[in-house]
């Protein structure tokens, strides 16, 4: 044994756990490395001298067997290193400059991606772990080990729960399975996964932990015996077919069952109906030989085959899955890999660490880890705040995937239930914000449709397309909805300060005065007093409907602050109407009391936040309002307004079978879609029915109607408005 230089009491925990330590890592590491990793000790011990544990140990034995949980994963020195200094630079006044002079930057940066953020300017607790999440996975961009570290941490944590009170308990768990778990299971350590979710489920529900756990414990006598049967049998009939493989009969663990039977809704004893068995062979393809005896041994389930070493999931994991009909009508489960994917995954993505003495040997590549770390940056980049990134992290932590085809045969995958939007950005931010329409095997499908495995589809753009809000009601994946977000946000201030301009130079026009012509001097007074940062700030406001142009030009841009004989009753201005293009439906919108189309003759209110809500100027709400509120604009259809605009219709049509269908028809024909229909009240002969679809304007609508009221099965028909 090397010197420990541990001079210490040998009685001591932080000294005995040293020790261990030292015994597992001189089994792989050099001795100059050992050195540095107990040299670590010793700094770290004299880091946290006089700080102890809710347990009553000193609380150098924390990172101590944080460490030693590594060491038995046999991850390099540099990672051990890191992990006896986890807590250093959070909890004592160790600098990370110091650590760096002491141990090199590579220890330095791992120890500064596990440690917490000190200093947060956050509100609440959740907003703090938030951001703490945030920071390790902006941490682990840079190295990966810094999860493989904050994943020990958590495991030891876990281990010692039993100290805490029970609500800090549950909230603790709550996080490892909402955040840990699924990100184990992600990275492909399946070993720290399993351990993780026991320990957060015994932790979350105590009652169910012990219940299901003696249930187990009590049917595993009789299930013993049959397990070595089938394990028998399945050996020999390996051995006949002069096939080297492991057999390994495995138990479920506890969270799995319980997870089982509260997805699918079973009893505990149909769970006991299924046995695991692993089998190791030395090659991939002696794994599909494998396979093939063992479904000539026992009848497959149809269905349950998955060939995850042609199609590796995300985390790297590898093996082909089936289930079998075994004997006295058992179902079997049955995993089927080669050493290096058992290895794989048990350690995942810290295998890619582990100490090897032939410096020459190829590892796995982990570029699908990486892929995903790229798309967190990018999620995390466009997430308004912490919270959202880790709402974002939660939904999308790994659910299962759909491999489907670009029209050149190169694979993408998406997390079942992905639809063609999500497909258009995986394939590239800026293909998904330039989606048009789609198809998916060669047929024109909605935007909302939801892939399949093997289809493939081609995303059709347009220079003119753009992200539609609406699309965030069926989106799945992180990458699309922030990207359409980020869009959105991005698209609604430059409308606002096209429209807040338009609005200031119309207000100022109404006085023979141009925004152009306006001092910069008193510009700047303006922004000064109202403290915007800019002039864009300053015109998204008004184009939001935040500040009243006619307010701040009377304020600011006129010699006399006083309205004079340019403005009515209500304010508004007597020039030139403003003229609405109809493509600025992020700063203004066309109220759902009557559904104005390009056209009709209309009114605009401003709505702080929302900037310019259009009415019909016949509008009921408009009438009851119109003497009481300030903010009334006058507003007019732009000439060449392009776009769909919905609208509802009042129908009074015979009850008939193949009556709606008709109608249907005759409103796709007129070049409408349809959008909703109500059918409010109904007798054995007439059916009162509300139809909302989309017109290009007044005279589109028109028409629509001419055509529905020839129809001999239309009674009455009127337009919807208050």
């Amino acid at each position: 044994m090397t010197d420990l230089a541990i001079q210490s009491e040998a009685s001591l925990p932080q000294e005995k756990l040293a020790r261990q330590l030292a015994s597992v890592l001189q089994t792989y590491l050099r001795k100059n490395q050992v050195e540095k990793v107990l040299k670590a000790y010793h700094f770290g011990a004299q880091a946290h001298s006089g700080q102890v544990r809710l347990s009553g140990e000193a609380y150098i034995c924390h990172p101590l067997s944080v460490a030693l949980i590594l060491a038995e994963m046999r991850l390099d020195a540099n990672a051990i290193t890191a992990a006896i200094l986890h807590d250093v630079i959070e909890d004592t006044d160790v600098s990370k400059g110091s650590i760096s002079g002491e141990f090199g930057e590579v220890v330095a940066d791992l120890v500064d991606g596990v440690s917490k953020l000190t200093q947060l300017d956050s509100r609440s607790r959740a907003e703090a772990q938030a951001e703490n999440v945030r920071k390790m996975f902006l941490a682990m961009a840079r190295d990966l080990r810094v999860i493989i570290v904050k994943l020990a941490d958590r495991v030891h944590n876990m281990r010692t729960l039993g100290v805490m009170p029970s609500d800090k308990k549950r909230r603790i768990a709550r996080e490892t399975l909402e955040i840990y778990v699924p990100l184990a299971n992600r990275l492909g350590m399946n070993n720290i996964r399993i351990e993780l979710s026991e320990l957060a489920f015994q932790a979350m529900y105590p009652l169910r932990h012990r219940v299901i756990d003696k249930a187990v414990r009590n049917a595993r006598g009789q299930r013993k015996e049959v397990v070595g049967k089938i394990e028998a049998t399945i050996k020999k009939r390996l051995d006949d077919s002069n096939l080297k493989c492991e057999v390994f009969g495995r138990e479920k663990n506890l969270y799995s069952i319980y997870q089982k039977m509260v997805d699918k809704n079973i009893s505990l004893s149909e769970i006991f109906d299924v046995y695991a068995y692993r089998l190791v062979v030395e090659k991939p393809d002696d794994g599909y030989r494998a396979l093939g005896v063992m479904h000539s041994l026992y009848k497959p389930v149809p269905g349950r085959f998955k060939d995850y070493i042609a199609l590796p999931k995300e985390n790297g994991y590898q093996s082909l899955h089936t289930v079998l009909v075994g004997p006295y009508g058992l179902f079997l489960e049955m995993q089927i890999r080669t050493r290096e994917m058992h290895r794989m995954a048990e350690s995942g993505i810290a295998a890619h660490w582990l100490y090897k003495g032939d410096t020459n040997k190829k590892s796995y590549s982990h570029e699908p880890t990486n892929e995903w770390l790229r798309d967190l940056l990018e999620i995390q980049k466009s997430a308004g705040n912490s919270l959202e990134f880790i709402d974002n992290l939660k939904v999308n932590l790994f659910p299962q995937q759909v491999y489907v085809f670009t029209p050149k045969g190169a694979i993408v995958k998406l997390p079942r239930g992905a639809t063609v939007v999500d497909f258009a950005y995986a394939v590239h931010t800026d293909v998904g914000n330039a989606t048009a329409s789609a198809r998916v095997d060669m047929v024109l499908v909605p935007l909302q449709t939801r892939l399949e495995n093997g289809q493939t589809v081609d995303v059709i753009t347009g220079e003119w397309a753009r992200p539609n809000p609406l699309w965030l009601n069926f989106v799945v994946t992180v990458k699309a909805r922030a990207a359409i977000r980020t869009y959105l946000q991005n698209f609604k201030k430059k409308e606002a300060i096209a429209l807040g301009r338009r609005l200031l130079d119309k207000e100022l026009d109404a006085h023979g005065v141009r925004l152009e012509s306006v001092s910069e001097e008193r510009l700047e007074n303006a922004q000064k007093i109202l403290k915007y940062a800019s002039l864009d700030d300053f015109l998204e406001d008004i184009g939001l409907g935040n500040r009243l142009p006619f307010l701040l030009v009377n304020r600011f841009f006129l010699e006399k602050n006083t309205v004079g004989s340019n403005h009515d009753e209500m304010g508004r201005s007597s020039g030139s109407p403003l003229f609405i293009k109809g493509t600025e439906d992020m700063v203004t919108t066309r109220a759902k009391c009557c559904r104005p189309i390009p056209g009709d003759p209309i009114i605009g209110f401003f709505n702080p936040g929302k900037g310019i809500v259009i009415h019909l100027d016949d509008c009921k709400n408009v009438t009851k309002r119109l003497r009481h509120d300030k903010g009334w604009l006058d507003v007019q259809w732009d000439y060449d307004v392009e776009g769909d605009f919905s609208v509802e219709i009042r129908l009074e049509v015979k009850n008939k079978r193949g009556t709606l269908a008709t109608l249907a028809s005759t409103i796709s024909m007129m070049g409408s879609s349809i959008e909703s229909v109500d059918i409010r009240d109904q007798s054995d002969e007439i059916s009162l029915d509300f139809i909302t679809f989309t017109v290009r304007n007044r005279v589109h609508l028109a028409n629509v109607m001419r055509k529905l009221r020839k129809l001999q099965i239309v009674v009455k028909i009127s337009r919807v408005k208050l």
